[in-house]
């Protein structure tokens, strides 16, 4: 990056910082976006050049990570079936996520604690899912040059596999990205014993 997009990627990281601390020592529901701005020394119109809301910003890093998912998977080769596509760019994804600094992953487990704290957030991590799995979509669709039943199955099915994939790992896990690729891992490997070659296709 340039020293313009550095310096608006430190602003940003310094926003979430202060966001999650903020959240975790006041409250979500307390705290306003104008207390956050002020944390940084920047305005809240400021504020608003990077996110749309508190919830925004208290989500970033899912919505950044579920970006970093569909990137993979637009480049996966061609010929891989949906499903394995989606499965390889997982796994690339957390791999990424997991090569960040110490820094990236004490805001990932903050974000863990705050959502656990407030279950008006999980309300919005649902809301983000569903925007991101539309995107998915296309992409599966894409791959098999339609959107028909069996696109929306794989979609599904998949989603399932992860969700069961998260519900399955213990408070430290979810925290901790290396555990949460090893139960990733786990839970492909149940799937791909289940489903009959050539499913997705």
């Amino acid at each position: 990056m340039g020293l313009r997009e550095r310096k608006k990627q430190k602003t940003r990281l310094a926003l979430i910082d202060a966001a999650l601390d903020l959240f975790l020592a006041r409250g979500y529901e307390a705290t306003t976006i104008d207390q956050i701005a002020a944390s940084v020394d920047v305005s809240p119109r400021t504020f608003f050049r990077y996110f749309a809301s508190k919830e925004d910003v208290a989500l970033a890093l899912q919505a950044d990570a579920l970006d970093i998912f569909v990137a993979e998977l637009s480049a996966r080769p061609d010929a891989e079936s949906p499903f394995t596509a989606m499965s390889q760019a997982m796994r690339a994804a957390l791999a990424t996520v997991g090569h960040n600094d110490e820094a990236d992953h004490e805001r990932f487990a903050k974000t863990c604690e705050l959502r656990d704290r407030h279950p008006a957030l999980v309300a919005g991590q649902a809301r983000l899912m569903m925007a991101h799995e539309q995107r998915l979509l296309a992409e599966i669709t894409r791959r098999r040059g339609a959107d028909d039943l069996r696109s929306h199955f794989v979609l599904a099915l998949f989603a399932a596999v992860a969700r069961t994939c998260f519900e399955q790992c213990g408070p430290g896990e979810i925290r901790d990205v290396a555990a949460l690729a090893r139960r990733l891992d786990e839970t492909l490997v149940v799937a791909g014993q289940s489903l009959r070659p050539g499913w997705d296709e």
